[in-house]
């Protein structure tokens, strides 16, 4: 087959289109498909891949490997080779890692991207059949309903409708309605009905794809991240602040500027916390893979801060809470003749390859389904949409007979069939005595003519009964500090059985005008605020409801989780902190959304809350270690040397602790941690303090050693500097022992294997260096011992002044917390009286202008 002109395609008519394709409305068999996916490739945009090694030279030509490998020409004009060997070594180390971790990351984002993979219902064999997007070809048959994201160029030739959200890529604000005949472009959003439609253009040959042969999003940096970073440039500008202040002293004190730079510059480096971006991205990449075995998808890494610190989740009930094993109960007869006449006609404006659960439901409660339905023929189906709230089928018989039959929400049905007095009163009495007892209704009408006159058929209870494991889940959820909030399109009769069943309390809310008027921009009452925020769940709500909800949540000041799985959820999905597409979500809010679940239930979502809090709590302890460790260094070096103006680490020290450092902290990605049981969130003041309080602590204990060594036990400058190398490589990953936990560092949770074997290693290594003298003079096993005896000793102090700043931090946070909970008691009536003086002060202001003002006499003029 050749290629088609893609740009001239919508102007072609169907016929010629079928065959210019050489296709028909049959679709292709799979041996042709596989011929033409060879001939056009991939339904993906190419993406333009950088070469391996232009990724590998950047990590030596950024300003960081400018710095050493500056400092590695200036060892080697000094004739300093031992640390040009050293410092070219690190350099290779660093960039070798630094690529290493990136390509790790990038495999595990490659590996979530394909779990994320579009799906299309495609016509193969004659059969549909649900294929990943990327595998269609130009001659596909596939049909598109609400919520799908298009998969390709499509000219459409078979259905009533198709309303498409095209906004992306013409700008246009509202739905565009298609017909038979008319194409729909890839990436564009179905928001309204189902048609049949064949593929003519894929992957860069779409109209998406010639617009942009490249689009790609940039995830935004989180608060979490930008407040890391800030910390990582503020650790530069100090190193850099000291060097200078140092180099000036120095210099003035006659010592040689190329080594006295090659040195600074090492130091420099070495205090940079050059590790910080690959830790991060690790650490956030590996959450999202555990995640993903959790079937959890996290769509942006950067969403994982967020749902650590989660406070409320709006969950849906239907197939979040309850089974989505929709079943019929009993069944209210009005004018159908018997319970099966009934099922048929709710049969009959259902469609099973659509493979809905109402549907599957009513389909499964006719008798001998297949002869039953045999002599009717659908001529059109006009499927469920949230506004209309039910399905039509438009049928005729063997007979020759046609008619029409709908089912839906049973107020709108009854509307429809006019029922009013004795009858409207019973067939709302049904639907209130079901929803009193959990059940969802359905209404069933008739027309045998063109639709304006119905019949009320009757009403059938549907059964949906909530997951066996929904109660114990929130109740874990709300031990975890998570307040779950019911969000349900049924009656609150319903909402508030299920929510009562499920521990969630029974104040369910009725939504109103007044949330539709704030989600159009309007202004919205300060007591609908305070009910919706202190409400256990909300009923009868439209999809615009939840995106107000949300919104007016969040300016309530909690960071909030919303549950969705339609296009109309898209909105709310976006505004929420964490967007969550629950199982069987359409595309449309799989693409809003920041966690996308592919297995039902509640269950799901409190594991991903959980790990989420482990990846929290060690990017956390990272940031800690790091501030403290350079702290410790950079202020040791310096003022060692402004005091007694002597090295008192050599430049191939510094690099031997950098990379012995790095090395290990890479596995915190891996580290065990605790649960936190409430939300958490980036505490700054909290992590300054302690990691200043673990520097100077580091440092004082650092600076002391060296003090006894040298102006106590007299020992050398030389071997000085190999005792001082030996107490920041043991002292320093000591300390990471203590910055992973808040408690005491001997109690659960203990490192993990990778973790403490990582250390391990590089202690014996910093230890066979010095014991064997290489690269420095060698230290005996006594001196050895007791370096390692005093860090121990340091260590247990360190881990109560840990555990004391921890206890002023909280109880610091408890007060402020009780000072604003009295302060809050104590304005209220204050604001209350307030509100009733000025509103009688309003009133006055009223009555004298009233006074003021003569009424005109009747029939005058203005």
């Amino acid at each position: 087959m050749q290629s088609v002109d893609a740009q001239n395609f919508e102007k072609v008519n169907l016929d010629e289109s079928f065959k210019e394709l050489d296709s028909s409305a049959k679709g292709l068999s799979s041996q042709e498909a596989k011929t033409r996916f060879a001939q056009f490739g991939s339904n993906l945009l190419e993406e333009k891949e950088v070469p391996l090694w232009r990724r590998l030279v950047s990590y030596f030509w950024a300003p960081i490997p400018w710095m050493i490998e500056a400092a590695a020409i200036l060892s080697a004009i000094n004739g300093d080779w031992k640390s040009f060997f050293v410092i070219f070594a690190m350099l290779l180390i660093n960039g070798g890692i630094g690529f290493w971790e990136e390509k790790g990351a990038n495999d595990a984002l490659k590996a979530l991207k394909n779990q994320l993979a579009l799906k299309a219902r495609v016509l193969r064999d004659q059969n549909w059949q649900s294929l990943d997007a990327a595998q269609l070809v130009p001659g596909d048959v596939v049909r598109v309903r609400l919520g799908d994201i298009l998969p390709a160029d499509i000219k459409l030739f078979s259905g009533d409708y198709l309303s498409v959200d095209q906004s992306a890529l013409t700008g246009e604000s509202l739905p565009v309605s298609k017909k038979p005949g008319d194409v729909v472009y890839s990436g564009t959003i179905a928001k309204q009905g189902e048609m049949l439609g064949l593929v003519y253009a894929t992957g860069s040959r779409t109209f998406f794809g010639r617009t942009a042969s490249l689009v790609q999003k940039a995830a935004p940096i989180s608060h979490f991240q930008k407040a890391v970073l800030g910390i990582g440039n503020f650790l530069i500008i100090l190193a850099i602040s000291l060097s200078v202040l140092l180099i000036i002293v120095e210099l003035a004190r006659g010592l040689p500027f190329l080594t006295l730079i090659a040195f600074v510059l090492v130091v420099v480096v070495a205090s940079i916390p050059v590790a910080m971006p690959a830790v991060l991205s690790v650490t956030m990449a590996l959450g999202a893979l555990a995640l993903s075995r959790m079937k959890a998808i996290v769509s942006r890494l950067t969403s994982i801060e967020e749902m650590a610190g989660v406070d409320i989740l709006c969950s849906d009930k239907t197939g979040t809470l309850t089974q989505n094993k929709i079943s019929l109960g009993e069944m209210t007869l009005f004018s159908a003749k018997n319970e099966q006449a009934l099922i048929l006609a709710a049969a009959l404006a259902s469609k099973a390859e659509d493979a809905d659960a109402i549907d599957n439901a009513v389909l499964a409660g006719l008798q001998d389904a297949e002869k039953t339905l045999a002599p009717f023929h659908l001529d059109k189906f006009i499927p469920f949409d949230p506004v209309a709230k039910r399905t039509e089928g438009q049928i005729h018989g063997d007979d020759g007979q046609k008619f029409r039959v709908s089912k839906g929400a049973p107020q709108i049905l009854m509307d429809m069939a006019k029922l009013a007095g004795e009858e409207r009163s019973k067939a709302e009495k049904v639907v209130e005595d079901a929803a009193a007892k959990g059940f969802r209704t359905l209404g069933v009408v008739r027309s045998d003519d063109d639709g304006q006159s119905w019949q009320f058929l009757g009403i059938l209870a549907l059964l949906d009964p909530p997951r066996v494991d929904s109660r114990e889940t929130i109740i874990d959820a709300q031990n975890h500090g998570i307040e779950v909030k019911m969000v349900t399109g049924d009656h609150q009769a319903i909402a508030s059985e299920i929510a009562g069943q499920l521990h969630l309390g029974t104040h369910i809310l009725t939504v109103d005008e007044r949330l539709s008027q704030f989600a159009n921009g309007g202004a919205l009452p300060a007591d609908l605020a305070d009910k919706i925020e202190h409400s256990d769940g909300f009923a009868q709500v439209f999809p615009e409801h939840k995106y107000a909800i949300v919104k007016i949540l969040q300016q309530r000041g909690h960071i909030v989780a919303m549950t969705g799985d339609g296009v109309n959820d898209a909105p709310a999905l976006k505004q929420a902190d964490v967007g969550i597409a629950v199982s069987g979500a359409t595309d449309a809010a799989r693409g809003a959304a920041a966690l996308i679940l592919t297995a039902p239930g509640l269950n799901v979502i409190v594991k991903a809350v959980e790990e989420a809090r482990r990846i929290f709590e060690r990017m956390t302890s990272y940031t800690i270690y790091r501030i403290a460790m350079t702290l410790d260094i950079l202020f040791f070096v310096v003022i060692s040397m402004l005091i007694f103006n002597d090295y008192p680490l050599t430049a191939i020290m510094v690099v031997l602790l950098s990379l012995l450092d790095d090395i290990p902290i890479m596995t915190i990605a891996w580290d065990n941690t605790i649960v936190q049981k409430a939300p958490v969130h980036w505490e700054m003041p909290r992590v300054l303090a302690l990691s200043s309080a673990m520097g100077a602590l580091a440092f004082g204990g650092t600076f002391f050693l060296y003090m006894l060594t040298r102006f106590v036990f007299h020992i050398p400058l030389l071997e000085a500097q190999s005792i001082m190398f030996l107490q920041l490589i043991a002292g320093g990953h000591l300390m990471l022992f203590l910055t992973r936990v808040r408690g005491p560092f001997w109690r659960p949770p203990f490192p993990a294997r990778i973790l403490f074997l990582a250390i391990l290693g590089t202690q014996i290594i910093g230890i066979a260096i010095v014991a064997f003298g290489w690269l420095m003079p060698a230290l005996p096993w006594t001196i050895i011992g007791l370096v390692w005896a005093y860090n121990i000793v340091w260590m247990v102090l360190a881990d109560f002044a840990k555990l004391g700043i921890h206890r002023l931090m909280d109880n610091e946070a408890e007060h402020q917390s009780r000072f604003l909970r009295t302060l809050n008691r104590s304005l209220q009536p204050a604001m209350a009286e307030f509100k009733r003086e000025d509103a009688a002060l309003h009133r006055s202001i009223h009555q004298a202008f009233a006074r003021l003002i003569p009424r005109k006499e009747k029939g005058s003029q203005k």
